[in-house]
């Protein structure tokens, strides 16, 4: 009996190579990056995007004029994705930690925090101004 009957499953999947493309675009392999250059420059027809559905819950965006500072999107968020700034009684929610509940949406007494359509949001560092909603 081996102390360790996991180890040679681990080894074995260590030493594959990755299955799968970094996200970024700009790990996109060459054969993908020149046609997506190609259907910017109109030399190739792309098929329009598939509609998301209806209610879906994707990028938060947030209308700091509309926000009265009540903190409740604060209190319900399950993942603390929100943070408040006392200095201008408004709230920065970080996308990167968000779960996408929608909770802070439906407690918003002024509708000031909405779901968009937006779920492409990937990025390399989750302190970039993409990945912080203010």
């Amino acid at each position: 009996m081996s102390l360790l009957p996991s180890f040679p499953e681990v080894l074995r999947q260590f030493l594959k190579k990755p299955a799968t493309n970094l996200f970024p675009a700009k790990y996109l392999p060459p054969s993908i990056t020149g046609f997506l250059r190609k259907a910017a420059a109109g030399e190739v027809q792309v098929n329009p995007p598939v509609e998301t559905p209806a209610r879906f819950r994707g990028k938060i965006t947030y209308d700091r004029d509309a926000c009265i500072g009540c903190k409740l999107c604060i209190r319900v968020c399950p993942a603390n994705a929100i943070e408040f700034i006392p200095e201008t009684k408004t709230v920065r929610i970080f996308v990167t930690q968000c779960i996408f509940c929608s909770q802070c949406n439906d407690a918003c007494p002024v509708s000031c925090l909405h779901m968009t359509d937006e779920f492409m949001i990937a990025t390399e560092n989750r302190y970039s101004e993409e990945m912080i909603v203010e």
